[in-house]
């Protein structure tokens, strides 16, 4: 099996690349990246290919897709506040970036599996949040993966496209950058308090999240790969965990064996309430599927900032 990966070099993309390489049935990973978010030293030491490129090239997407099993599309301009800045460059990046790489997979007869979010769900006051419920974005971003996951499952039902599109909710582990504006909370955390300084919280920190560790993630991610799964429908990516920012800080502290400071600022324009996902339908389709509690996740990314 020959598998791209866009957004090879990211975050969830390199960690993806880690794990697809221990599969036997797959001979070939390809990494796209434009290296806006990702970084070189993230496939350091792997027998990845990696392409510096964009997914709004549209030549690029038809060579490199030419002969591919499976394409996991990652790659996406992320964060609710970046797209508040610069609404159409997130629109361009996640909605008609998804968009070319659908007609290069369609062309390519590549099986796809995209990454959505679950901040398409909105502040809906429904917990757990099942696929079935009504979307309610609340941010361009948010906007920009709708439009993203609907053209996959559209290009399944339109063109036959071999699709599964899934919506990731608050994925954090090693290889998750942070300071920078636009860091993820558990990140921004750990790094602020291996500095000694206060960890920044948006509001009051009793909003809730369904913190999913990277390691499983990609494990799931290679497990559709390997099985050519598709759905006609989203499927959660998390495992109905709850976990306030504060419940995170205790986790942390306790990691640490010492308190941190915190700081409390306004909440954030766009910002949901509480996440959690509904994980039937993942559970059905990966039935072998465990899940990685927080405090083992925490620990292996203290870790990993530890040793960087």
């Amino acid at each position: 099996m020959r598998v791209v990966v866009t957004g090879g070099a990211g975050f969830i993309g390199a960690n993806l690349c880690r794990e697809l390489l221990t599969r036997a049935d797959v001979t070939e990973v390809v990494a796209l990246d434009d290296l806006s978010t990702g970084f070189t030293d993230n496939l350091a030491g792997l027998d990845v290919e990696l392409v510096e490129g964009s997914i709004l090239d549209r030549p690029l997407l038809s060579k490199l897709l030419a002969g591919t099993t499976t394409v996991v599309h990652l790659a996406a301009r992320p964060s609710v506040p970046r797209s508040l800045i610069d609404p159409v460059a997130s629109h361009e990046a996640n909605a008609t970036g998804t968009l070319y790489v659908l007609e290069a997979a369609r062309e390519a007869g590549a099986h796809v599996v995209v990454a959505s979010s679950s901040s398409v769900y909105g502040d809906t006051d429904v917990l757990p949040k099942s696929e079935d419920l009504p979307t309610r974005p609340l941010s361009p971003y948010a906007v920009s993966k709708l439009a993203c996951e609907s053209y996959a499952l559209a290009y399944g039902t339109s063109f036959g496209l071999d699709a599964l599109v899934f919506r990731f909710f608050n994925v954090y582990g090693p290889l998750q950058a942070a300071g920078h504006a636009y860091a993820a909370v558990v990140p921004a955390f750990l790094d602020a308090a291996l500095r000694g300084e206060p960890l920044t919280v948006h509001g009051d920190g009793l909003q809730t999240r369904d913190f999913t560790y990277v390691g499983t993630v990609s494990r799931v991610l290679a497990d559709a790969v390997v099985g050519r799964v598709t759905s006609d429908r989203p499927v959660n990516l998390a495992f109905g965990t709850r976990s306030s920012l504060l419940d995170l800080i205790a986790e942390i502290e306790d990691l640490l064996e010492h308190p941190v400071e915190r700081a409390h600022v306004p909440a954030r324009t766009g910002d949901v309430r509480d996440s959690q996902a509904s994980s039937e339908r993942l559970r059905a389709l990966f039935p072998d599927v465990n899940a990685t509690d927080l405090r083992t996740g925490l620990a292996d990314t203290l870790a990993w900032f530890r040793a960087g």
